[in-house]
């Protein structure tokens, strides 16, 4: 059972990426205030969930969300900043686009770059232990793998539809095969010779 909030005098919104090690694609970030009483049944660590609850859920999420927002940042910058940097950037992001003003972070993860000076509480695995969490892991997720979707129209032969970018066998093949293309992470090292299109 997820616990609802970390404390009750202030407004908390929960962060958390998806994406961050994935070869090709965004890192994207989401951020969600839910009222203290939401709960769901369903509600949990993206990962631990099917693609078909992620994508119900979502809808939910975004209807009874007090606020919530989504963040990107592009393989390019990915690989200017390094991943760590464009994780905290994506989720710098979506606080920035929040229509209501969080008043503690809650982080999953165990380290983040504070956000004008908002207090935050980095949690462990906190996707699967606070609402607020496990709601942006949902919604970066999804808008992460529409994304990767859409993509995958220009580059079918990478098989994003199905991997979202991440190195599967399938997808480390394509790559040997076809080189890497304008979205691969090339600071990633992918391949040793890294042609591109």
């Amino acid at each position: 059972m997820l616990l609802t909030y970390l404390q009750k005098e202030l407004l908390e919104a929960g962060l958390d990426e998806a994406g961050r090690g994935c070869y090709a694609g965004p890192v994207f970030a989401a951020a969600v205030i839910l009222p203290w009483e939401f709960n769901h049944p369903l509600l949990n660590d993206s990962k631990q969930l099917k693609e078909k609850e992620r994508n119900l859920l979502r809808p939910i999420i975004e209807k009874e969300s007090i606020a919530y927002a989504v963040g990107a940042v592009d393989n390019n910058e990915i690989d200017v900043i390094n991943i760590l940097q464009a994780s905290f950037k994506a989720m710098h992001l979506s606080v920035s686009k929040l229509l209501t003003a969080p008043e503690l972070l809650l982080v999953d993860g165990n380290r983040f770059t504070a956000y004008n000076n908002l207090p935050h509480q980095c949690i462990i695995k906190g996707d699967g232990k606070y609402t607020s969490i496990a709601a942006a892991s949902i919604l970066a997720k999804t808008y992460r793998d529409e994304y990767m979707q859409q993509l995958h129209h220009q580059y079918p032969h990478y098989g994003w539809k199905d991997n979202k970018g991440y190195g599967t066998a399938f997808h480390r093949q394509a790559i040997n095969l076809h080189g890497l293309c304008p979205y691969h992470r090339k600071s990633f090292n992918i391949v040793s010779a890294q042609q591109t299109y």
